[in-house]
């Protein structure tokens, strides 16, 4: 038999308050793309950063190439030939994508930078991965797809024999997921033992060999890819059978106007955009990557000034810009980088929920009522399944979908009238994807107005009773519930706005 590149057998970590991993395990062998699956919570990227020498065990064994050993540091494990991709993104954005590829192991002549040779060897990685970017333009000049296409070549420039994808496609789109594909099928050929972390499960059908299911800190079991039914790893996932309920597909027409956007502009990125959202609607908005979606939400917000239009609430017009100014109008923004605009990861779960209603909570002199801020908090965690020990967990200890829960609940708290959510389940499990569509579909039951932004079209179809799709900074029409993939994909490649479509539902 093949020598495993890795096995970790028995291991064991626990953080204050949690118990993280209890006797994990998990085999990688060469050339492999073995898939680890898992509920956010689950311990699959703290398995992993063990693995990454970031986290140390508390028990267990680690061994390469059949040999037991003790990765202590991030150096040490890409010594010994091991990256990881982390899901969140860890670029220096001041800094050029080359000099964040080879920070640390920059080329010198003569003593000083040879920026030549550093561009020259990024240019070459760039190659390999078929990526068309140039080496010396800031990071904080790239989209977030950009800039987890520059996380990738960094694991690369490494030459690791162990390579590690924690939810590498949250942010591209499908031609760059196909080239990461690719890239991944050059590394497969050349021995590289790839573990994939994603809960898309498409993908993982479409590239793994091997998936192993974690849930609750504890390994479930490993099944061969091609052979194992969708529904039997998400039962092995979650331990329970999950909802499948839709949006209503009825018609909202009659329901009374919450937002009316007419004519709003930004340069190339909105051009002309009007819609009307009602309440008790889930209006979705569809398109490729950067077609707008985003920018027309930001502007709607505040968060972006705006160069022209007009913004309606409840029928009357609003003066909009800031998100304060929003907050004030009833507007409430889930951002889709949750930990840069949507979480101070440095306050625990009970601030972070009341960070928008602060004045709810304030006493006289400006003391804080911290009572009533933990009898809030508590509420939002039972409704939403918050995997936390406790409301005083500061919440960069929590998963990346228990963050996006917490972010949910500071709007749920805040009780706005108009609810937008910007990629709500972008790296959440489906257990709690199916929780958010259930709690979507409630909201607008209660009569609140919803955008929802996804990149994923079942995601849309399943929750949208109307779906908005944009090319290029354009609204290009409005569909009804029920339309096909095929005639949202017509309208997300239209340049030029589809007028019998726009106005349709």
């Amino acid at each position: 038999m093949t020598t495993p590149l890795v096995e970790m057998l028995d291991i064991d970590k626990s953080f204050p308050g949690v118990r993280a991993l209890s006797r994990a395990c998990f085999e990688l062998l060469p050339g492999e793309v073995h898939a680890l699956m898992g509920e956010n919570g689950a311990g699959k990227s703290t398995l992993m950063k063990i693995l990454s020498g970031v986290y140390t065990r508390d028990g267990g064994t680690v061994k390469l190439d059949g040999k037991p050993v003790e990765i202590t540091s991030p150096r040490q494990a890409l010594d010994a030939g091991i990256s990881i991709i982390h899901q969140e993104l860890a670029l220096m954005r001041d800094l050029t994508v080359a000099q964040n590829i080879f920070i640390g192991r920059e080329p010198r002549r003569f003593g000083i930078l040879d920026e030549a040779a550093l561009n020259r060897d990024a240019r070459a990685i760039f190659a390999q991965m078929n990526l068309k970017l140039e080496p010396t333009v800031r990071v904080e000049t790239l989209t977030i797809a950009k800039q987890q296409m520059v996380e990738i070549a960094k694991a690369l420039s490494y030459r690791s024999r162990v390579l590690i994808m924690d939810e590498p496609t949250a942010a591209l789109n499908d031609a760059e997921i196909a080239e990461l594909f690719a890239i991944i099928n050059q590394l497969k050929s050349e021995g590289v033992g790839i573990v994939y972390i994603s809960h898309k499960m498409d993908e993982i059908k479409r590239i793994s060999d091997r998936v192993t299911v974690m849930r609750d800190g504890e390994y479930v079991g490993t099944v061969p890819a091609a052979d194992t039914p969708i529904d039997t790893i998400i039962s092995m996932m979650v331990g329970r059978t999950l909802s499948n309920e839709t949006a209503a597909i009825t018609d909202t027409s009659r329901n009374p106007v919450a937002l009316e956007v007419r004519n709003l502009r930004r340069g190339r990125d909105i051009r002309d955009v009007s819609f009307e959202l009602r309440r008790g609607e889930i209006l979705g908005f569809a398109g490729l990557m950067g077609a707008g979606r985003t920018e027309v939400a930001r502007a709607i917000f505040g968060a972006d000034r705006r160069e022209g239009g007009e913004i309606w609430v409840g029928g009357k017009r609003v003066g909009i810009s800031s998100p304060q100014d929003a907050v004030a109008a009833g507007i409430g923004y889930l951002s889709e980088d949750r930990k840069l605009f949507g979480l101070a990861t440095g306050l625990d779960v009970r601030n972070n929920i009341a960070l928008a209603s602060l004045a709810r909570f304030t006493r006289a002199a400006g003391v804080l009522d911290d009572a009533g801020m933990h009898q809030a908090a508590e509420k939002y965690i039972r409704q939403l399944s918050i995997k936390t020990p406790s409301d005083t967990q500061e919440a960069r200890l929590l998963s990346g979908g228990n963050q996006q829960k917490v972010v949910i609940a500071k709007w749920l708290l805040r009780d706005c009238d108009i609810l937008i959510f910007d990629e709500p389940t972008r790296g959440i499990d489906v257990g709690a994807k199916s929780e958010i569509y259930r709690l979507l579909n409630q909201l607008a039951a209660d009569g609140k107005a919803i955008i929802v932004i996804s990149s994923e079209l079942p995601e849309i179809l399943r929750l949208s009773h109307r779906i908005a799709v944009m090319c290029e900074g354009r609204l290009t029409g409005i569909l009804p519930g029920g339309a096909s993939q095929e005639e949202i994909m017509r309208l997300a490649t239209l340049r030029e706005p589809a007028m019998e479509v726009r106005h349709a539902g």
